[in-house]
Order: structure tokens, then C-alpha cells, then sequence
């Protein structure tokens, strides 16, 4: 480099210079008394001692102010400055070239940082960091949306989602491994997967947190609605031949009423109770072939209050509403709906009427409650509840099934139609538990 060439000339002559002058003084004194020689060389050499010591000085000092700068991320200092001489013009042009080559590589990080930090960010996966200690910080908004109820900053304090949850969170290994939390009260599948990373020196936990209870809610309907498609078709097949000779059948011997054999009697009351069960079997099966097709959905906004006074009315001209008590909770602010009215109207219609068969059923008050709440996010939450002997727990998962049923006249369906119009509105739809009676939420 130029300017470290030209440095070390000049501190090379100074001190040759300085060198020179000690060396006349020590001549000077060998002479004897010369006081006035001496007195030259001696300031001679002062001055040369100090031409050093300044422009060493002088180095250190342009060398520690850029490197204070450098320490207190100051880069918009300048150290050019014209006419100082000596090689300070080059060393004030060469601190500058590297502020400003070090101020480009920050600007380039800061931009890729930016950058990580939105993709992070806008990630819809939730993420987690766990340090040693057990706190947890939420990362990105996936999981300030998911995990904005819970208060606190240890794992710990995410007990109320599920024990089985925290236990997930405690696990120190990096893998993945599927686990169960509870999701606005209801519980919802999800996979985890730990990845173990560095931070400031110390050992962090990167747990990222997936939903896939939508996912495998939908798997499990198109599966079902395949299998019933299969077995509709082929029970309809069998039966189609079987009804139309029993109706034949039942013809011919309703001619034969007048015959005296009791035996043709008998045969005619089978024959006509074989034609009644085998139409009434085809019916059966008529009435699960919809089940197999998915509803058309058409998603639009809709006044959230005027709605549920529009169910009170509906229910109330049931056969059980004159009898069973409805209570609307009342709501907060007026929300709106964003979904299929018609369709949320025939499942919450008929989780009506099952509430209000299970409280008849079981007591001589029976009541069922509505409420109906806008979430934060945007989504919607719809409870059911009521007053009856509850679902037994061996059932509550079981209910949704299609054929299904813990009633006496049940056909199986209600349920599973209430689940797939509410996951065509990419929701969920639960038993959550509760002291008394049974409660059926729906968030979407």
C-alpha cells in the first residue's frame, strides 16, 4: 500500500534524524567544553525526539478514534481531512474505505436480517424458542395467534392447552412426534417438530407447532363418504330385486283373501311385512346415499345476532319448543358470519333438537343454551349446550360417525353432517366438557 510506504519513509528519517542528533551530542561531549555546541546538539535532539514522539502520537490517535467508532457502531465518522501531511491524508482516505466497505456489509446484513425475520414471521406454522430454563418465547404471529391466551412465559403455563401438550414442549431431543392440545376448548391433533440451535452461547429449543386436525378430519370424511358410496351402491343392487318381488308378492296375495286356509293368511301377512321391511330398508339406504355427496357451500358475510334470533324463532315452532326452554346468550357486539347461512342453519337447528331431546329425556326443567362470539383471529364460535345426562366419554369422539347413534330412533347422520358442512368451512366441531349436560362447539 501506497500510504504505508510513504509512512514508514517518513518515520524511518525521523528517526534516523533523531538518532543522528543523539549521536552528534555524544561526539560534541567527547570534545570537551563546548556549551554552546552542546546546547545545539541538544536541542537538536529534542526536536527529533519530538518529530517522533508527534507523529506517533498522532497515529495512535487517528488509529483509536477509528477504532472507537468502530466499537460504538459509529459509521458516519470521517477521518479524511487535506494537508495534515506526514501519510495522515492516506491514513484518514483508508479508515474512511473501510467505514464505508464496513458500513455497506452492515446494510447488506440488516437487509438479509429483515428479510429472515418476515419469512419468519409470515410463516403459518407456529414457532416456539425454549431456552435451558424452560421459557419459551412466541416467534412469529402463527403463534401469537395460537398461543395468545396463554399468560405467562414458561412451559409451565401452558398446562391449560393440555398436559399432554407440555409434555411435548419439555422434550429436549429434536425429532418430530404428534401430540394433542386444546384449540379454543377443543382438542386438536397437531405435529411437532424440535430443532436444537445455538443462541448467545447457550442451547435453545426451536419447536415448530402444525394443526393437522382439519387435515385428517378431512381425510377421515372422504374415506367415510367412499366407503358409504360403496356400500350403498351394493346394498341397493341387492335389495332393488328383493323389494320389487316382495311388493309382487304382496299383490298377488292380497288376492287370496278369501281363501279358508289360515296358512295363505299367514303367508300373506309375511309376505306384506317382507315388502313393508324391504322398502323400508331401501329407504334407509336412500337417505345415507346423500351423506356421500358433499354439500355445495356458498360462503358469504351475515349478521351474526339477527341470525341467532332467526334460530329462536325456528326453534321455538319445533315440537320440542314449546316445552324446552332456549336461552340466547346474549352478545357483546354485533359480529358477523362469514359462511353458508343456510347450511349453519340446518346444523345448528338440529344440534338444537338433540339437546333439547336429551334434557327432555332427563329431567322435568330441561333448557338448552345458544352463544355465539367472534374471536379474535376473525373465526367464529357457535356452543350448544344443555341440560341432559351428558356423552358418555367412550362416545364423544364416537358421535361423529356416520350411523352412529345413542338414540332409540336415531339414524346416525346429524352429526356427521353438522362435521362436514363445518370442515367445508375449514372449522372444527367437539364435545367440550362440562360439569353438567353435554356442550357441542363449532369454530370456523
Amino acid at each position: 500500500m501506497g500510504f504505508s510506504r510513504r509512512f514508514d519513509l517518513r518515520l524511518a528519517l525521523r528517526l534516523a534524524v533523531f538518532a543522528a542528533s543523539i549521536l552528534l551530542l555524544g561526539w560534541v561531549l567527547s570534545l570537551g567544553s563546548r556549551p554552546a555546541t552542546t546546547l545545539v546538539m541538544g536541542g537538536v535532539v529534542i526536536w527529533s525526539g519530538a518529530a517522533v514522539w508527534s507523529l506517533a502520537r498522532r497515529t495512535n490517535l487517528e488509529v483509536a478514534r477509528f477504532v472507537a467508532a468502530l466499537g460504538q457502531r459509529d459509521l458516519v465518522q470521517s477521518f479524511a481531512q487535506a494537508g495534515r501531511g506526514s501519510g495522515f491524508d492516506e491514513l484518514g482516505q483508508a479508515f474512511d474505505a473501510a467505514i464505508r466497505t464496513l458500513r455497506t456489509a452492515l446494510a447488506e446484513s440488516a437487509g438479509q436480517n429483515r428479510f429472515a425475520s418476515a419469512l419468519v414471521d409470515g410463516t403459518p406454522t407456529a414457532l416456539l424458542a425454549i431456552d435451558g430454563d424452560d421459557r419459551v418465547e412466541m416467534v412469529n404471529k402463527a403463534a401469537r395467534r395460537l398461543f395468545g391466551g396463554v399468560k405467562g412465559v414458561r412451559i409451565a403455563d401452558y398446562a391449560p392447552l393440555g398436559a399432554a401438550f407440555t409434555e411435548a414442549l419439555q422434550a429436549t431431543s429434536a425429532g418430530r412426534q404428534s401430540t394433542q392440545l386444546l384449540v379454543d376448548g377443543l382438542p386438536q391433533r397437531a405435529m411437532l417438530a424440535v430443532t436444537s440451535v445455538e443462541r448467545g452461547g447457550a442451547p435453545w429449543r426451536i419447536v415448530s407447532i402444525q394443526i393437522i386436525q382439519h387435515e385428517l378430519d378431512v381425510a377421515e370424511v372422504r374415506l367415510q363418504s367412499d366407503l358409504v358410496r360403496v356400500l350403498t351402491h351394493e346394498i341397493m343392487n341387492s335389495m332393488t330385486p328383493v323389494t320389487s318381488l316382495a311388493a309382487s308378492a304382496a299383490t298377488l296375495m292380497a288376492g287370496l283373501d278369501g281363501c279358508a286356509d289360515t296358512r295363505i293368511a299367514d303367508a300373506r301377512i309375511a309376505v306384506e311385512t317382507l315388502a313393508k321391511r324391504a322398502a323400508g330398508i331401501m329407504h334407509f339406504v336412500e337417505s345415507y346415499r346423500a351423506f356421500a355427496q358433499a354439500p355445495a357451500v356458498t360462503i358469504a358475510p351475515f349478521d351474526g345476532r339477527a341470525w341467532t334470533d332467526q334460530l329462536a324463532r325456528l326453534f321455538a315452532a319445533t315440537t320440542l319448543g314449546p316445552t324446552v326452554r332456549l336461552e340466547v346468550m346474549p352478545i357483546v357486539a354485533d359480529p358477523i358470519v362469514v359462511g353458508d347461512i343456510e347450511l349453519l342453519t340446518q346444523v345448528v337447528l338440529n344440534l338444537l333438537k338433540n339437546a333439547a331431546e336429551a334434557a327432555s329425556d332427563h329431567g322435568d326443567t330441561p333448557r338448552i343454551v345458544l352463544s355465539l362470539a367472534a374471536l379474535p383471529d376473525g373465526r367464529t364460535k357457535i356452543a350448544v349446550s344443555d341440560n341432559g345426562p351428558g356423552i358418555r366419554a367412550e362416545y364423544q369422539q364416537d358421535v361423529f360417525l356416520p350411523f352412529f347413534t345413542t338414540k332409540r330412533a336415531g339414524t346416525g347422520v346429524g352429526l356427521t353432517f353438522a362435521r362436514q358442512v363445518v370442515l367445508l368451512h375449514g372449522g372444527a366441531v367437539g364435545i367440550v366438557p362440562t360439569a353438567t349436560g353435554a356442550c357441542v362447539e363449532i369454530v370456523f
